[in-house]
């Protein structure tokens, strides 16, 4: 066993050295182990990716915290590597919630998650600039009194939420930073031109982009060029992965033939990944 403040060391290591590295994100302990087996040396939580496994819908609060929480500890237990958990808004509007949010957090063993500011109300999706900035300043003052360093990811929600407004995002990370996260997170990005913009106005922290949804055509060595720290898949690694069982079932059912399965991973390959 690794403990949690070796981890959380070598999770904090993966953010200051030099390069970009890559976070993805497993929704349950068996892709957990297959990403591990790959060589990637971190992984974080995914909400939708989660949601999506319980049969519900992502960012209407339909997970608890509960269920969220169980998902990062089997993570955590699949494998040997730092985890990083989707913490999604803190499950509650107020600091302290957020602050209790990441002592359970820290609990299960995971050494870092995100807090973003939304409020989960589609009608109403994005909680006032002062109280957003407070929630993360709580989460950072419980981060912070770990007995280990808990990277603190602050995530500004606009874009994916129909507010295009990159300045009152920017304004958000820049805060955000002042306020103590150590890294910065602003879904929907998309262009090099918009990234390049939230790296320099959050330097010298590091930002994470989420790669892999419709809009993504810039590479790794595009977001390195520019000084982006750490990828994230979100949940576009579930998405694929549902994506051909979904055709897989459709075949089936539509045409009564089984050629998807031409490319399956063998049963011996699985089990023996699993072992």
């Amino acid at each position: 066993m690794i403990s949690q403040q070796v981890l959380a060391q070598v999770f904090k290591t993966l953010h200051e050295r030099e390069g970009i590295f890559v976070i993805p994100n497993p929704w349950d302990a068996g892709s957990a182990k297959m990403l591990a087996a790959t060589g990637f040396e971190a992984l974080a939580t995914t909400s939708a990716g989660l949601a999506f496994s319980l049969g519900k819908r992502d960012g209407e609060s339909a997970v608890s915290r509960e269920e969220a929480l169980k998902n990062a500890q089997d993570i955590v237990n699949a494998t040997t590597l730092p985890v990083s958990a989707d913490l999604e808004n803190g499950y509650g509007i107020d600091p302290e919630t957020c602050a209790e949010t990441i002592l359970l957090a820290a609990g299960i063993g995971v050494v870092g998650g995100s807090i973003e500011d939304t409020t989960g109300r589609p009608e109403d999706p994005i909680i006032p600039f002062g109280l957003a900035v407070e929630r993360v300043k709580a989460a950072v003052k419980a981060a912070r009194g770990l007995p280990f360093h808990f990277t603190l990811t602050a995530r500004a929600e606009n874009l994916i939420h129909g507010r295009p407004d990159l300045k009152d995002t920017i304004r958000r990370l820049e805060a955000f930073a002042d306020a103590g996260a150590d890294v910065l997170f602003a879904p929907g990005l998309k262009t090099l031109e918009e990234i390049t913009a939230v790296v320099k106005a959050v330097a010298p922290r590091p930002v994470n982009i989420v790669a892999g949804l419709s809009q993504t055509t810039f590479t790794i060595a595009d977001l390195a060029a520019i000084g982006v720290k750490r990828v994230s898949l979100g949940s576009t690694l579930a998405r694929v992965a549902y994506s051909s069982f979904l055709h897989a079932a459709e075949e089936i059912h539509q045409q009564g033939t089984f050629s998807f399965a031409s490319g399956a991973v063998t049963y011996s390959a699985f089990n023996d990944l699993f072992k």
